[in-house]
């Protein structure tokens, strides 16, 4: 035998109890069905895909899936999202006062969800991340106003469901039917809402060309600033049309300061309104300002202290 004077022991202890470490990400990757999932998918996945279709966290999913990488269990591929696309373009939105759909994509668009939905992985992504956020501020900002009067409620463009079902956690006596495009309503069934969840469910349309139907509470959660005034005058026109006498609208938005020198962050949405949609982030006057056109009154703001802030406009 040779001598060992040379050889790093600590070096070599550390490696031999990261071996434990090791065989657990693995076998946590086989349990959770990590490799199974690829492998039936038949093509890459997104970190945020994954932990959706697995029932994981995200932050969890991606921090194996990075270990699994560095393990070379895994081969990671690094794509472009629509967010990011249009943001290279953000000179020219500036100089367009437009979004950025035909330099990023080569196709013209007017849907604000142009990018999330040009694929079912896509939009999976994004409805993952929508409830992502719900998950952190829903309650804050379904607790801004006392909701229980309200016993039928419905999420217009409620998309997976996280914040319907923050709401009839808060509000046991009231139901919430999610209103969406059906592709969406298919993927929130299969993916996030579970069927015994009894309270919640679905109406497919478009709410911009498909009847609204009459309801107590209709909750407008970051759909208004997808829009420019006209389209939003639109839409809560033909929301107060259909909702009931003493009935109402929630409207769930990042609010800027009156004189807009802030929030940054909602300053920072508001740029990411336009590289992407025909919308902007508002203050609360702007948006009562809507309301009023539409026929709504005793309008009243709640900032949260949070992302987002609410505002309740009667009937």
């Amino acid at each position: 035998m040779g001598s060992t004077e040379d050889l790093d022991y600590p070096q070599i202890i550390m490696q031999y109890s990261n071996g434990f470490l090791i065989s657990k990400v693995m076998f946590t990757a086989c349990e959770l069905g990590v490799f199974d999932l690829l492998l039936e998918s038949g093509k890459p996945l997104s970190s945020d895909a994954i932990a959706a279709g697995l029932g994981a966290s995200t932050l969890g999913m991606r921090r194996l899936l990075d270990a699994c990488v560095g393990l070379k269990l895994l081969a990671v591929e690094m794509t472009q999202e629509g967010v990011y696309l249009c943001w290279q373009y953000l000179a020219d939105a500036v100089r367009e006062g437009r979004n950025q759909y035909e330099r990023a994509f080569g196709v013209s668009s007017k849907d604000p969800f142009g990018a999330m939905y040009r694929s079912d992985e896509e939009m999976l992504k994004f409805m993952a991340g929508q409830n992502s956020v719900w998950s952190i501020c829903g309650r804050d900002v379904l607790a801004a106003f006392d909701l229980s009067p309200f016993r039928q409620i419905y999420d217009l463009g409620g998309g997976g469901g996280a914040l319907a079902q923050e709401c009839v956690s808060l509000y046991p006596n009231s139901t919430v039917t999610i209103y969406d495009l059906p592709k969406v309503v298919q993927v929130a069934k299969e993916q996030f809402v579970s069927p015994e969840e009894r309270q919640i469910t679905f109406h497919e349309g478009d709410f911009f060309n498909d009847s609204i139907p009459e309801a107590e509470l209709y909750i407008l959660s970051k759909i208004l600033h997808d829009w420019d005034d006209d389209k939003c005058k639109q839409l809560l026109a033909k929301v107060y049309k259909a909702c009931k006498p003493g009935g109402g609208v929630l409207l769930v938005e990042s609010l800027l300061n009156e004189d807009k020198s802030g929030p940054v962050e909602t300053q920072l949405y508001s740029m990411n309104m336009l590289v992407q949609t025909e919308g902007k982030e508002r203050t609360a006057a702007e948006y009562s300002k809507l309301l009023e056109a539409a026929g709504f009154g005793v309008i009243q703001v709640k900032r949260t202290g949070k992302l987002y802030d609410a505002v309740l406009g009667r009937k």
